[in-house]
């Protein structure tokens, strides 16, 4: 069975090195790629470090009213600091398109 596998990877190797590397960017497409990238990140980082900011504040008066609340400000919480990963996940789709 370990014989057919490697017999295999061995044919289809030559196959997967044939293929056509993808052309090189201009320098002004990679420019803006990567301006693009760097803007994706910081304005996400930027708009969630606002949104915990401000209901961080929030959750904080919540919970001296009523501690119960704990978990439910945590969610809350958790969701905004969830567009700075957006925005890091579409940073490194740019990136891997770029090359």
């Amino acid at each position: 069975m370990t014989r057919w596998l490697l017999v295999l990877l061995a044919a289809a190797a030559p196959a997967y090195a044939a293929e056509a590397a993808p052309a090189a960017l201009p320098a002004e497409a990679w420019s803006w790629g990567l301006l693009a990238a760097a803007l994706a990140v910081g304005l996400s980082s930027l708009g969630a470090g606002i949104a915990v900011a401000k209901l961080g504040a929030a959750a904080v008066g919540g919970l001296a009213e009523k501690p119960e609340l704990l978990g439910r400000l945590l969610v809350f919480i958790g969701l905004a600091e969830g567009i700075a990963i957006y925005g890091l996940i579409v940073s490194i789709l740019i990136l891997n398109r770029l090359g």
